[in-house]
């Protein structure tokens, strides 16, 4: 069998994607969600010159934070520096310049933040950075390169997991209220004490087998298929995500048969 994507559903809110996997095996799908979370890269906050600091939060906390803010990123227009034409040295290829600079009383905002390119600019607008007190400021030029998860977490691009296919049998139970009702993730409905499956709630379960556990008639199947989820954190869109961990895989496979 050829290996299938299947898109179940997709939360635009949430960045969120979830499809389902089918003709693969375990270490396949494993494979992708490695690629993904340590091979794709991103912008990151990564060197910061802090001109004057007073919050309550230490140099290093604010930094910590800056880096774990995640950047949009334009992947046309950005290197990792080691594959960069300045070979390292740092140029507008390679590196984003940004600015916070605030002194007003309140909360300090990721917006509050200046960029050097209009399309690579923190994600969430809200977040915050910090909280200032009156006469207190803070000064920081950062510099936000390209990076992989595998170096550190700031440079992962969202979440992504996989769990089995479920297959629900319902044979002839005697408590179809009290099943539906210990269902975790509403995956049953029950109807004058007839149990039927939710099927919009169905790639919800995580086989916990609490049903089971309750009525011997209720079966749970493994169908040999994968729910793929995959969660970006904005930096990138979850077809870019998708696309990219492809091409990298891609590389490393031509690269291996190069080596033979």
């Amino acid at each position: 069998m050829a290996m299938k994507l299947e898109k179940i559903k997709e939360e635009r809110k949430k960045n969120k994607i979830t499809f389902l996997f089918k003709g693969s095996d375990e270490v396949f799908a494993n494979t992708i969600r490695r690629t993904i979370i340590e091979e794709v890269p991103v912008l990151a906050v990564e060197d910061l010159e802090i001109k004057e600091n007073n919050c309550a939060l230490y140099d290093e906390m604010l930094g910590l934070r800056l880096g774990l803010c995640p950047v949009k990123t334009d992947l046309k227009s950005y290197n990792l520096k080691d594959e960069c034409k300045c070979e390292g040295a740092g140029c507008a290829q390679c590196e984003l310049k940004m600015h916070l600079k605030a002194s007003k009383k309140g909360y300090v905002y990721a917006k509050d933040t200046q960029s050097s390119d209009p399309k690579c600019t923190f994600v969430y607008d809200e977040m915050p950075l910090a909280k200032l007190l009156s006469k207190q400021k803070v000064d920081i030029q950062m510099t936000a390169t390209m990076g992989k998860g595998r170096d550190h977490a700031k440079w992962i691009p969202g979440l992504a997991f996989f769990k089995k296919e479920p297959v629900v049998k319902i044979g002839t139970v005697k408590d179809a209220e009290g099943i539906a009702a210990a269902c975790p993730q509403n995956v049953f409905n029950a109807k004058g004490g007839k149990l039927t499956i939710n099927k919009d709630n169905l790639y919800d379960c995580h086989l916990c087998n609490q049903c089971v556990d309750l009525d011997k008639n209720i079966t749970l199947e493994d169908s040999g298929n994968f729910i793929f989820s995959l969660e970006s954190w904005g930096q990138l869109t979850n077809k870019e995500i998708l696309t990219q961990s492809a091409k990298v895989l891609l590389e490393k496979i031509d690269n291996l048969e190069k080596q033979i």
